[in-house]
């Protein structure tokens, strides 16, 4: 948030403390009835908690008592000890059922109510996370917030047993001021968040190279990344990066994004076992993560690792792309073809204590676990991947890591061979197979908690990495991946009437009316697996359903897409403020627009996402890398459109070949169409009479490639087409 709002809570301190009796109840609450694996962890709480609904915030309003909002997630390492220390305690427990009306949210279900109160406590506070802990009045409006609080007041921050009181009084005794501070807030809230298009503010090949010059002023050369600790990987930047060196030849910009790759990929963040990224690392070098997996990164990073491959050929970043996905399809894909949301950072060291969880137990090694493990090769994995004796964290506050080991890549595999005296092929070798070994022996342990709830936005980013890697790679297995996904959400949360989505489904329940990011985020899938597969079905549920976000999002007014429909139960409707852990719904949208724009010759969908990228002019040039997929947007508006049109079979070989040599060039700012002499074809061309005469020759599969409303002559020569595919790769450039 570019604005901050001043806010003072009320502070005084009263000597009289709120006197109850401990909470007595030990029978599950109102969350045992829900499906969210978040809200669950928390249904035998002696807490009195409601899920967010109309039955809550008419109970507040009855009984005239402040809300109590608890925000989190199911794989949240706070939100676990916050559980643990304070939901768990009676005595805490009666201070919030004897006070408040109490509503846990899952911030993965509701997003939407998410981003406001986080917006809140970032703006009045300066720092925002989960566990997210706001005082609400009893119409939603928040009044004081924050994250997490220990029981007691304890390292500076106030406890639960302190905080609560304080409010309960204060809500009694000026409970005025309080609805006047609150509603002082909400309008000051409501205008941080709100967008205006500068006038003139058509976003152009200036705003891109500040933006190039911004991210490179923050860029770590020792250690990749940008910014400081806590270090979060960003895809989105790297990807844009990628792309300035294709547009402009920048070498630093190359180097940046691939450093960045390399050392994540290097470091522990990187699950060398098992495949996949932990969410973040807390410290600069990639070394010690937090270890919880979530799909959004692998899908997120995945991509970005395959885009480093295309634009470079080096075979080590197509190897973490595949890991990456073949970690999701072993632990993150249900019984449906859906993908799941997350694997927990804590798990049990020892099976038979399953409830001592800790931080990390399920990847790190004692040097003991490894020598037993691995025997005569234990010495040389060691060695390469920076095991030590008495542990290798060095930084460890909490004492929770000690003799333990976080595996990274200390050294490469020459420098490991040269000091065991053997070859580097022998030494590859012994490192895959005791990886293999490893990995054997640590599935004996208890696992992380999966949460096996699937959303739509998310198996939609999912897609799009199994779609683009599997015509990337030539992994039929990955495309049938993306299309079974697909299939659940159109099977499972779609309505074919209406073209509307459900965001959540678990355990046989579709809950939940979509958001923009489910809009979003599934239409690019769909249009990534149109292009992988050219299965015109795709693309025509890709715009049906693209049509339906137009419906419920659009704002005719201001541009730009809301994040909720018209009649949400929210406390205002919001357009998302830039990338967070996922993209911004709104730059996945105008992404989408453009393509489709091109796909189906629909200048008005190139005007709207035009208006979009206006509309975020002023914050993508003020913090660009908060924007790197809405300036990768802005990137594709500049550039001469390419459209690539193959005509014939999509089933013939010699067609497939020719797909495969799109898919394996990084041509980031193109369209693909099947002119297949069928339905697909029909369809397109009903829309672009173009595609109508675009036919194969002699019928052979044939390409036909468009640029800057220049067509090239087409082919059904193999060698000729990749000429001119990687003459529009060159030719791609912003005026």
């Amino acid at each position: 948030m570019t604005q901050r709002i001043s806010h003072t809570i009320i502070v005084t301190m009263l000597l009289s403390m709120c006197m109850v009796a401990p909470a007595q109840t030990t029978r599950p609450n109102r969350l045992a009835h829900e499906k969210s694996p978040y809200l669950l962890q928390h249904a035998h709480n002696p807490v009195d908690w409601h899920p967010w609904g109309q039955e809550a915030l008419a109970r507040a309003a009855r009984e005239n008592k402040p809300i109590l909002l608890s925000i989190g997630y199911s794989t949240c390492h706070w939100c676990h000890v916050m559980e643990r220390e304070s939901f768990s305690n009676p005595q805490i427990a009666a201070l919030i059922n004897n006070n408040f009306i109490a509503i846990k949210v899952d911030r993965e279900e509701r997003p939407d109510i998410d981003r406001i109160y986080l917006a809140f406590v970032q703006a009045t506070t300066g720092r925002a996370g989960w566990p997210l802990t706001v005082f609400l009045l009893p119409d939603g409006r928040p009044f004081a917030g924050g994250t997490y609080f220990p029981p007691e007041d304890s390292g500076g921050l106030p406890g639960m047993m302190s905080i609560l009181p304080r409010i309960a009084e204060l809500w009694e005794l000026r409970r005025d001021q309080i609805g006047q501070q609150a509603q002082q807030l909400t309008r000051a809230l409501e205008n941080a968040l709100a967008l205006t298009a500068e006038k003139g503010a058509a976003p152009g090949a200036d705003l891109l190279a500040s933006a190039r010059a911004r991210i490179g002023a923050g860029f770590d050369r020792k250690h990749g990344g940008f910014g400081d600790a806590p270090r979060f990987p960003e895809p989105a930047i790297c990807q844009l990066l990628l792309r300035h060196h294709a547009r402009t030849g920048d070498a630093q910009a190359l180097e940046m994004a691939l450093t960045t790759l390399r050392a994540m990929a290097g470091g522990g963040i990187h699950d060398h076992l098992g495949g996949g990224f932990h969410r973040y690392s807390t410290d600069r070098r990639w070394f010690l993560p937090h270890f919880e997996k979530m799909l959004p990164d692998q899908a997120l990073l995945a991509m970005a690792y395959l885009d480093a491959h295309r634009a470079t050929g080096k075979a080590d970043l197509a190897e973490v792309a595949r890991s990456t996905l073949d970690y999701v399809l072993a632990e993150l894909r249900g019984p449906e073809g859906q993908f799941l949301c997350a694997q927990d950072a804590q798990s049990a060291a020892d099976a038979a204590r399953p409830n001592e969880k800790s931080e990390g137990a399920f990847y790190l090694w004692t040097a003991a676990q490894i020598r037993h493990a691995l025997g005569d090769d234990a010495e040389l994995f060691m060695h390469r991947y920076g095991v030590r004796e008495a542990g290798n964290v060095d930084v460890d506050p909490l004492k929770q890591f000690q003799g333990l080991n976080v595996l990274f890549v200390a050294h490469s595999v020459a420098q490991s061979a040269a000091a065991f005296g053997i070859s580097q092929a022998e030494a590859a070798q012994r490192l895959v197979d005791s990886r293999r070994r490893l990995a054997q022996a640590r599935q004996a342990r208890p696992h992380p908690l999966t949460d096996d709830k699937a959303l739509t936005a998310w198996n939609g980013l999912a897609i799009s990495a199994f779609a683009r890697a599997g015509a990337a790679l030539k992994e039929p297995r990955y495309t049938a991946a993306a299309a079974g996904a697909a299939a659940f959400v159109r099977e499972r949360l779609y309505e074919p009437q209406t073209h509307s989505l459900k965001r959540r489904y678990r355990d046989g329940e579709s809950a939940i009316d979509g958001f923009l990011d489910d809009y979003a985020f599934y239409v690019q899938g769909l249009l990534d697996l149109y292009e992988a597969t050219l299965d015109i079905e795709w693309l025509k549920l890709a715009a049906g359903i693209q049509q339906r976000q137009d419906e419920l999002f659009w704002d005719d007014q201001g541009g730009g897409y809301f994040t909720t429909a018209p009649g949400a139960a929210v406390l205002m409707r919001i357009k998302d403020e830039s990338d967070g852990a996922e993209p911004a719904g709104n730059s996945i949208a105008a992404m989408n627009l453009l393509r489709l724009g091109h796909m189906l010759d629909d200048s008005a969908m190139v005007a709207r996402a035009k208006r979009i990228l206006a509309l975020y002019a002023g914050p993508m040039r003020e913090a660009p890398g908060s924007f790197g997929s809405m300036l990768a947007a802005v990137d594709f508006s500049l550039a001469p459109p390419t459209q690539i049109v193959l005509a014939g079979d999509p089933a013939a070989p010699a067609l497939r070949a020719m797909l495969a040599a799109v898919h394996a060039r990084y041509l980031p700012n193109r369209v693909i169409l099947g002119a297949d002499g069928a339905a697909g074809q029909l369809f397109l061309a009903q829309r672009v009479p173009l595609l109508k005469e675009m036919r194969p020759l002699a019928g052979r599969p044939t390409a036909h490639l468009c640029q800057g409303f220049v067509c090239r002559q087409p082919t059904d020569d193999p060698a000729v087409f990749a000429a001119q595919l990687d003459g529009a790769s060159t030719a791609a450039n912003v005026p």
